[in-house]
């Protein structure tokens, strides 16, 4: 079994033809001609690798170095980042053993394992993981640090290791998932590994913050996906052959019709972990490779941030808190899907709660129960839309009410009648910034008189990662991020004289999945109605007016709000413009 090895040891990397690591590098321009001569005299000086050289000199690094002795051996080099390991292949290798030999199993064919090797020439280490694995040792070379961030990733927090012990279990039954009927796949699988595997699946979820889960049919595989912090993150590969036992599971978690595979269902269960109460929305979705799902994971505990935790503060925050203060007026918040628009309604509503004033919300859907609130669910083919519970808020007596989204005219007609008659409203717009609210209103029809009067505050805003403060290190910005900075701040912020902006960036640890981010924060821009801006409504001016005068009055603009946090050490230059750049 030991062919692999065998194969190395009469390659041609020993030929006097094979180009050198320091050649190779100086061809690609990652050395200079002096650094060339230099590695080479020194190799020959003092008997050593010219690879030991220039790791002791620093001017390469790690990844490129590795590349370089890639082709000079002819072994392929793999980048491992972001990678998903089946936990069938991890099972081949135990986690001690690919500690120890710095290497890991990446995936399977017939009788063949691939592994990513920090040195594939050592023979012995070859012929001892074929012994293990009973399988021939096709090897890949790839830097130590990324083999050892993948083993602590793949085999972490036993999310494979226990995946993969339920697959086994289940291997002798689902050999046969084609010819067997749904309903005995559950019965004889659900009860067991399958479920387990499902509870993995969440329970990790839950462990990571991940607010979605997705679990996705390939030609030839199933992918799992975790969205954390707003991006998404393969986690692990299944066997294409397990995915209908583990859609049917969760669709008789959640009630769903099992035998309907051609139509999007919908629906909600409850799952616990310890102490902790998860609120799942379940979605599933026919595809051409089978049905997709995405189950979204909402946390019943932990409360409503306060405003400032949200990352509202100075002047921003004033005028916010001034104008939620008023007794009446629209209040509207704005910005894409997934900008956080519904946690900062949530934090006013938390913060304006009380004993003393009667606040009732139309949502689609409820998120976040909150004590002392009435919360109303829109039920469109029970007739129960935005425009017509507003129609019935209206007769509940409230003070203050809160509709989930201004969506036609009926809606911002309805919002703004309220306002008219002594209520404070809250929504939502998705504009990309606050100043496009009130264009946008114009084009729902909504009288330009109304809304200057009626409008009195528009909060714009985005979420971004935050820099892990526990892997956080300093890096001071270039010439050109410095630039930019200057650009964007303008007289806001000023470095020190001659000393460039010092930022920060997250490393990767384990307490960020080696991410380098962990926790999210908002960058906001708060227009405040004023009554040239009403005028400005009036005349039909455009968004860009509108905002060139806010700015002018003070406003401080999203883009602006994200570069004081770069500087502060919060989030990073590229998460700002990631989501802030027009």
């Amino acid at each position: 079994m030991a062919s692999s090895a065998q194969n190395l040891k009469t390659s041609s990397v020993g030929s006097p033809h094979a180009a050198f690591i320091e050649d190779i590098l100086a061809a690609k321009g990652l050395l200079t001609r002096e650094q060339l001569i230099f590695v080479k005299t020194e190799a020959k000086n003092r008997q050593e690798s010219s690879e030991k050289v220039l790791t002791q000199m620093g001017w390469v690094n790690g990844e490129a170095l590795v590349q370089a002795k890639a082709e000079v051996i002819g072994v392929p080099y793999i980048n491992l980042a972001q990678k998903p390991i089946s936990p069938e292949v991890l099972a081949y290798l135990p986690q001690e053993v690919a500690k120890r030999f710095v290497a890991i199993p990446i995936s399977k064919e017939a009788d063949m394992l691939s592994v990513a090797m920090v040195d594939p020439l050592d023979l012995s280490v070859l012929e001892f993981i074929e012994k293990k694995s009973g399988l021939a040792v096709r090897p890949y070379i790839a830097t130590a640090d990324a083999i050892n961030r993948a083993i602590a990733e793949q085999y972490t927090q036993s999310l494979s290791s226990e995946v993969g012990e339920a697959l086994k279990e289940a291997a002798p039954g689902i050999g046969m998932i084609g010819y067997t009927p749904v309903t005995a796949i559950t019965g004889v699988l659900g009860e067991a590994p399958v479920a387990r595997i499902v509870s993995t699946l969440l329970e990790y979820g839950i462990k990571i913050r991940a607010s979605d889960i997705h679990i996705e049919p390939l030609e030839n595989e199933t992918r799992i996906r975790y969205r954390i912090d707003g991006i998404l993150h393969e986690k692990l590969i299944l066997p294409r052959r397990i995915h209908d036992a583990i859609v049917s599971r969760i669709k008789i978690l959640g009630n769903m019709k099992i035998d309907e595979k051609r139509l999007p269902q919908d629906a909600r269960f409850n799952f616990k972990v310890g102490s902790e109460e998860i609120d799942l929305r379940l979605s599933t979705m026919p595809t051409g490779f089978g049905e997709k799902v995405v189950m979204r994971l909402l946390k019943k505990s932990g409360g409503v941030p306060t405003l400032p935790e949200l990352g509202l503060r100075g002047i921003a925050l004033r005028h916010l808190e001034e104008n939620i203060a008023r007794p009446h007026g629209i209040i509207l918040v704005t910005g894409p899907t997934g900008s956080g628009k519904t946690t900062t309604l949530y934090s006013v509503l938390s913060k304006l709660n009380s004993t003393k004033v009667n606040i009732m919300t139309l949502e689609d859907p409820i998120e976040y129960q909150m004590a002392g609130v009435n919360q109303v669910q829109v039920n469109v083919q029970a007739g129960l839309t935005f425009a017509s519970g507003l129609r019935a808020f209206l007769r509940q007596d409230p003070n203050i009410i809160m509709v989930g989204e201004v969506r036609d005219q009926e809606t911002s007609d309805l919002a703004i009648q309220a306002s008219l008659t002594g209520h404070l409203v809250f929504s939502t717009l998705h504009t990309n910034n606050a100043s496009g609210a009130l264009p946008r209103l114009l084009d729902m029809h909504a009288e330009p008189y109304l809304i200057a009067s009626t409008v009195t505050c528009v909060v714009g805003q985005r979420v971004v990662r935050k820099i892990c403060p526990t892997c956080r290190i300093p890096r001071p910005a270039s010439a050109e991020i410095s630039k930019k900075i200057e650009d964007v701040l303008g007289k806001l912020k000023t470095p020190e004289t001659g000393k460039p902006y010092q930022l920060y960036v997250g490393h990767g640890c384990k307490e960020c999945t080696n991410t380098g981010y962990l926790g999210r924060i908002g960058i906001f821009e708060v227009l405040v109605v004023s009554e040239k801006i009403g005028r400005m409504i009036l005349a039909h001016e455009t968004s860009q007016a509108i905002e060139e005068q806010a700015v002018t009055e003070g406003m401080i603009t999203m883009k602006e709000d994200g570069f004081l946090k770069i500087t502060e050490g919060i989030t990073t230059v590229e998460e700002v413009l990631r989501v802030a750049e027009e």
